[in-house]
């Protein structure tokens, strides 16, 4: 075992797992680290509850095992990103601001060893943190209470007429930023669960999707993280609410136990979820260390 949990622990200010992402604390032990590093030893293995195994035949990101820095106070942990021309990502676990400083120093020079374009620092900050930024991961707890439907225009893009189908294209297009084009992609190919959308006036103006359930570390079946978007004319009529709400309906009928979000903090699915009684699990705050200016 390379990782000593005494040390590891007391820095885990929220769960977050290099190259797995958020986890739910239930799951959150030492085995998932360690595992993280057996799958970069494999050469761009997934685990078998790597959510991203959805998208990809091989894991895009892995641990950089020989660069982790492993202290009683901190912990070191850098990741290897090959897509596009590479970036160096160093999870930096501690509770004294100069880890930071340090996991800076480290991601730049790893950068350059890995000719990778960028170099970043994650730093995991607790739910307790005052100021937050970034990304805020909130936990949806099924067993908690019901998830009732909540009607309205919404219902999976397959069971709407062929000529609102239609319109799932251009919507798409248009929310290209937010993943919907991608997630266009993988349903026409096949490869991803029921799409729930919201249509006004015979046209598809927001979705969230793809709606699957698939089990965690410990065998816990999980609602897993989906594309969600609003057309910015469609937006102050309660449609994102009604969309989110029949995801949760959606996943709570379908056996999920539970589902992890992350979101922009202060930005409307921020709001949204706080204002659904979401409970929040901590902050992760990315900031860029380093970049390549002699590339074209």
């Amino acid at each position: 075992m390379f990782f000593r949990w005494d040390w590891l622990r007391p820095v885990l200010t929220a769960p977050i797992v290099p190259t797995l992402g958020p986890v739910h604390p239930h799951t959150l032990t030492v085995d998932l680290f360690e595992d993280t590093l057996r799958a970069a030893a494999a050469d761009r293995a997934f685990l078998h509850y790597d959510k991203d195994r959805r998208w990809s035949r091989e894991k895009d990101e892995t641990v950089l095992c020989g660069d982790v820095v492993h202290q009683p106070d901190h912990t070191l942990i850098p990741t290897l990103t090959r897509h596009g021309r590479g970036t160096v990502k160093v999870f930096a676990y501690g509770h004294r601001d100069s880890v930071v400083d340090e996991a800076a120093e480290l991601a730049a020079k790893l950068a350059v060893m890995h000719d990778a374009l960028s170099a970043r620092v994650v730093r995991p900050l607790g739910p307790e943190t005052e100021f937050p930024r970034g990304t805020r991961i909130q936990l949806q707890d099924f067993t908690a209470g019901p998830c009732p439907d909540p009607g309205g225009p919404v219902r999976p893009v397959t069971d709407w007429p062929v000529a609102v189908q239609e319109t799932f294209a251009p919507f798409a297009s248009a929310m290209a930023a937010d993943g919907l084009a991608f997630l266009h992609r993988q349903m026409q190919a096949g490869r991803c669960g029921p799409v729930l959308a919201a249509a006004v006036d015979g046209r598809i103006v927001g979705a969230i999707g793809p709606m699957e359930v698939r089990h965690d570390a410990i065998g816990c079946p999980q609602l897993m993280p989906q594309y969600f978007a609003v057309l910015p004319e469609a937006r102050g009529q309660g449609l994102g609410r009604v969309l989110w709400r029949a995801a949760m309906h959606w996943g709570q009928s379908h056996g999920a136990a539970y589902q992890l979000l992350q979101t922009e903090v202060g930005g409307p699915s921020d709001r949204l979820c706080q204002s659904e009684g979401l409970a929040s699990l901590g902050f992760s705050h990315s900031t860029q260390v380093w970049a390549r200016r002699d590339r074209a």
